[in-house]
């Protein structure tokens, strides 16, 4: 890998993530127009261990009340509300790894085509112009609302829909508010990213490959970094700018990328 591959690579995975836009679309396309060898499982390892220390450190103070809500349930307390909202995320998590386990053999190979991933970037696009008309003033989810985000996370398994985007959009419909929808979603993307890297290892363990040291340190510092910084900018400016933004930027992606499918 050379130092403009792993740079573009890295930033990709960071700012694409928690943007309402697709990483997997952007890393798919970035692989198939960037003439570039394929960087391997290593490096997909550490740039998505690099995201998802980002979001860890950014909601840290979330993390710590689930972690002393579970201390004190086992010491005899009973499940206050913090215990639930970790439960909460634990049941919308369920779909997605349902879903990625009957579907693994589709999501690598057919539905990873250009067409697909242009149409799933225009469709939700529009879907979730509309819900971002639809959100609430709810700050919290309940069971039934976050087993039904859930099942829309698991959308996300087609390239192009994007993880952030779907959820943000399903909390929307059900009444959430913007900022809620999205606090919610970088609370889901924390086992789905580290579900996603578990079996990235065990795949690594299975067939392991050299370790380039160098370059995944810098792959994850980058990735992490920007990761960071698109998660604090995009919940600074959600209530300003709304959702439209990155509508119009997948309308504009999804147009690009029939046109190039059918010119190339």
């Amino acid at each position: 890998m050379d130092w403009l591959q792993i740079i573009a690579l890295a930033l990709v995975q960071g700012i694409t993530e928690f943007l309402p836009i697709s990483s997997s679309a952007h890393l798919i396309l970035v692989a198939k127009y960037g003439s570039w060898a394929d960087q391997g499982l290593t490096f997909d390892v550490a740039v998505h261990l690099g995201t998802l220390t980002a979001v860890c450190l950014y909601l840290r103070a979330d993390l710590a009340r689930y972690v002393t809500s579970g201390l004190r349930f086992v010491s005899g307390g009973g499940a206050d509300q913090d215990l639930q909202e970790m439960l909460k995320v634990g049941l919308a998590t369920l779909p997605v790894v349902i879903g990625g386990v009957l579907l693994q053999d589709d999501v690598e190979g057919r539905l990873r085509s250009i067409t697909v991933i242009a149409t799933t970037t225009i469709v939700f696009g529009l879907v979730l112009a509309v819900a971002d008309r639809f959100r609430g003033t709810r700050e919290t989810v309940t069971w039934i609302q976050a087993l039904l985000i859930g099942l829309a996370q698991a959308l996300a398994l087609i390239p192009g829909t994007s993880r952030s985007g779907i959820t943000i959009t399903a909390a929307l419909f059900l009444g959430l508010t913007r900022q809620s929808a999205a606090r919610f979603s970088f609370l889901l993307s924390i086992p789905t990213i580290a579900g996603a890297a578990l079996l990235m290892i065990v795949e690594l363990v299975a067939a392991p490959e050299p370790a380039r040291w160098g370059d995944l340190m810098i792959g994850a510092v980058l990735s992490g970094l920007s990761a960071y910084f698109c998660i604090s900018a995009f919940i600074a400016l959600l209530e300003r700018t709304g959702l439209w933004p990155y509508v119009l930027y997948r309308i504009a992606l999804g147009i690009a990328l029939l046109f190039a499918g059918f010119v190339f």
